[in-house]
């Protein structure tokens, strides 16, 4: 029988000569599409996935019946996305059914067809040695299988669509020929270079230099900007916070949708609101904007923003912590449609006089829109404390600071992906984030009046509903995804898909990185904010580096067209583990600093360096064909030569003759 590798080989064969050796290895194998699982590191060990050794990885590819199913020999197994959690937890109960591991396929699937229950791989109370309270089990994400804490010595693969349909008919066609030959087989190339050097913790292959540490930058920006050499007292500081990075068990696979990127995107569509206001130069107080990356992965960018304003770094020139009078963050808010009504929670940690203000801002701004428009309630006594969020990074600064997590959820989280690859666009309701950053943005103008404002303006502020739409479309999908008008009106994007993966910190922290250090999600948030909360100007100038003016920036510089000149206070915050130092063109772990209370606890989390991620399949004929070819290559070189030695004898006696 044929399998459909075969089919395809064959009309490929037909088709075309094959003239060179590569053409011939594309022939003989299928190079399979989708996303590894790949091998992070902190001070403690290993977490993610890679080859057992230096070394690919190849197994007969079996379709997995059920998780339960019994396995006689190493195989590359291939499992519906529903099942994944139950195998991976049967591999880390049974290490009998591991041994028969040698790698896994994901298939592809749509997170509400598959998944009726909700699939989360990461801990019932995610990051719960840095919350500001002794509870440390509460039950936040009470779907959680904790699958993502864990190291797994084999390859793990996410297929995509079209390869899905690929190895499902390899795996049926094994499964008809009972796994006799010829059979298919999953050619696993995911050797990471820890492995290869046997560094199996943050410390020993930042030292090796094997590894890099998770970081990138995070964006903040005023309203209006800050004349930073202004003599005048500066105000007090409104901090409004969101995150732009998520996980997920596969690394490029990360969208991120309701968590964390509903509030960010939240956050860009209420500022883009304010931003129209007139006079904000008379507000009591000063507006600032704060975008984190690297939250999911020990707090990066909230911790290190909050050290960088204790050194007086250039990346927050113009900040000062002394002054941060209150902090809303904006969490999860893409899933708060309740019965046809937004309806949103405010979670705080403590009760002052402070916190009271920012609740009842936020409750005067839901009223503002009429009865039973938008709703918002405080969070239940009974939950412990506030969920996970920046704030907690705030408040183990500082444990007096009044701040807010504005939330879709109430004492669980609503988001049954959390920090799941189907966390995705179909997760949330733009509408929902609508009315968040509705609420948001009339909550700041009336915070940054100090608790009162203009009811006329309060009014007046309205969320452009489209832009939300526009945002979703370019963040949350690869439908337009980064390809959309709205992004490459402001820079060049690398993909077109956007993966809220953190990354990497890629050579060194500066508060003007390279744009090449920079991905694409920060580079549009950027721009985005400088535009926004710049002042408007008629003798804008273009430019295609510095601009030349003391406080412009060079905003929508892309690779085939010029920028424009805009005053905006708009900065790039180094986003990286407060334990890691950058001495001498690499990285070093450092002891936590006495005032850095979460230091104390920091993973220090790193991705292993590799040379490829690549999975391919072929056709394995029987080993018995091979000795057959061995044993007649032997025996044509035996007979080539007795017939050139009796040919040179007949030849030499001929000679003689003559």
């Amino acid at each position: 029988m044929f399998c459909f590798v075969t089919l395809l080989l064959v009309i490929s064969v037909q088709h075309s000569s094959i003239e060179s050796v590569p053409e011939l290895e594309r022939a003989m194998y299928i190079t399979v599409d989708g996303t590894p699982c790949v091998r992070l590191l902190n001070l403690s060990g290993e977490i993610g996935c890679a080859n057992p050794g230096r070394v690919k990885v190849t197994a007969p590819i079996k379709q997995l019946e059920n998780a339960g199913e019994h396995l006689d020999q190493p195989l590359a197994l291939l499992l519906p996305s529903h099942e994944m959690e139950a195998v991976f937890n049967r591999i880390l109960n049974e290490p009998g059914f591991a041994q028969q591991v040698a790698g896994l396929f994901i298939e592809y699937g749509i997170g509400s067809q598959i998944h009726a229950s909700g699939f989360s791989p990461d801990k019932t109370f995610p990051q719960a040695e840095f919350a500001p309270y002794e509870n440390k089990t509460y039950l936040w994400n009470p779907v959680g299988g904790g699958i993502l804490q864990h190291s797994y010595n084999f390859p793990v693969f996410m297929l995509s669509q079209d390869s899905t349909a690929v190895l499902q008919e390899v795996a049926k066609l094994n499964k008809q020929q009972n796994f006799k030959y010829p059979v298919n087989m999953a050619e696993f190339d995911l050797v990471m270079q820890t492995t290869k050097l046997g560094t199996h913790t943050s410390e020993s292959c930042l030292k090796e230099e094997s590894c890099l540490p998770l970081g990138g930058y995070s964006v903040w920006s005023s309203l209006p900007p800050i004349n930073v050499s202004s003599s005048l007292p500066k105000k007090p500081i409104i901090m409004a916070v969101a995150a732009m990075d998520s996980a997920s068990f596969f690394r490029d696979k990360t969208p991120g949708a309701d968590s964390p990127l509903s509030g960010m995107i939240a956050l860009l569509a209420a500022v883009d609101a304010l931003s129209h206001i007139d006079g904000m130069s008379e507000f009591t107080k000063q507006l600032v904007f704060l975008v984190v990356t690297g939250e999911a992965w020990g707090y990066l960018g909230s911790r290190r923003f909050l050290a960088e304003l204790t050194s007086g770094a250039d990346s927050v020139n113009g900040l000062s912590s002394a002054l941060i009078d209150q902090v809303v963050e904006i969490g999860s808010v893409g899933k708060a449609m309740t019965e046809g009504v937004p309806t949103f929670f405010a979670h705080t940690q403590q009760e002052s006089d402070s916190t009271q203000a920012i609740a009842k801002a936020l409750e005067r701004a839901a009223a503002s829109f009429g009865s039973e428009v938008i709703k918002v309630e405080r969070a239940s006594t009974s939950n412990p404390g506030i969920p996970p969020s920046s704030l907690m990074s705030f408040l183990n600064k500082d444990p007096s600071t009044p701040g807010i997590v504005l939330e879709d959820f109430n004492t669980t989280f609503k988001n049954s992906f959390y920090h799941s690859h189907l966390d995705d666009s179909q997760n949330v309701n733009s509408s929902s984030i609508t009315a968040a950053a509705s609420l948001v943005s009339r909550t700041l103008y009336i915070l940054a009046n100090n608790g009162s404002g203009s009811n006329t303006i309060l009014q007046s502020i309205n969320v452009n509903e489209s832009l939300v739409e526009e945002l979703v479309g370019c963040l949350l999908s690869c439908k337009p995804g980064l390809s959309c008008r709205l992004v490459k009106e402001l820079i060049t994007p690398t993909q077109i898909c956007a993966n809220h993966y953190v990354g990497v910190m890629l050579g060194t922290p500066s508060s003007s990185p390279y744009p090449s250090s920079i991905d694409d999600t920060a580079q549009f948030i950027w721009n985005f904010l400088a535009e926004r909360t710049s002042i408007p100007r008629e003798d804008s100038y273009p430019c295609s580096q510095d601009c030349k003016n003391s406080g412009e920036l060079c905003v929508g510089l892309r690779i085939d067209q010029k920028g424009e000149c805009m005053l905006s206070t708009t900065r790039y915050v180094p986003a990286y583990s407060t334990r890691l130092a950058y001495e001498s063109d690499s990285w070093k772990v450092i002891s936590a600093q006495p005032n850095d209370t979460m230091g104390k606890f920091d993973p220090v989390w790193t991705e292993s360096f590799w040379k490829t991620l690549e999975v391919r399949v072929y056709m394995q004929q029987n080993p018995f064909f091979d000795e057959i070819i061995l044993l007649s290559g032997l025996a044509v070189t035996l007979g080539s030569f007795i017939a050139i030695f009796s040919t040179k004898a007949v030849f030499m006696k001929a000679l003689k003759n003559a």
